[in-house]
């Protein structure tokens, strides 16, 4: 039965990777790919950040259209979604709101322990993730 693969993309090497694999993974599989950017600055609650909000969702927006484009064009099915919340949050979401196969990020071949100490989205998922995650290392 066909299921969701959900993909964080944010246009780096790491996301081009990972959304190839996602790519293929979804046409083996039958599955629909569901490309996630989380756009939620960080900060508190001013003007300013709003503003940085709306900012990072039009970046991310053209972000995940370009990537949408090479999903179809494999023939993959494909939607996109958006979340105001930070990306490892906005991923978690996903994966539980839809059920999802699994997470494919890309990862960038940081240490284990720099992805610990400056949080990186791969070790996160990798610790907080409730289903299987796919870390593809960036070409």
């Amino acid at each position: 039965m066909p299921r969701d693969l959900i993909v964080g993309y944010d246009d780096s090497a790491g996301a081009r990777a990972a959304l190839d694999a996602a790519i293929e993974l979804a046409a083996e599989l039958g599955d629909r790919l569901v490309i996630a950017f989380g756009y939620e600055p960080p900060g508190g609650m001013g003007e300013e950040v709003v503003a940085a909000r709306d900012a990072v969702r039009e970046v991310g927006q053209r972000f995940v259209d370009h990537a949408l484009a090479r999903a179809t064009a494999a023939g993959v099915a494909a939607e996109l979604a958006l979340v105001d919340a930070r990306p490892v949050d906005a991923l978690l979401e996903l994966a539980a709101e839809r059920d999802a196969r699994m997470i494919v990020v890309g990862s960038y071949g940081d240490s284990p322990i720099k992805g610990a100490i400056l949080g990186s989205v791969p070790h996160k998922l990798l610790h907080l993730a409730e289903l299987p995650v796919l870390a593809v290392p960036a070409r």
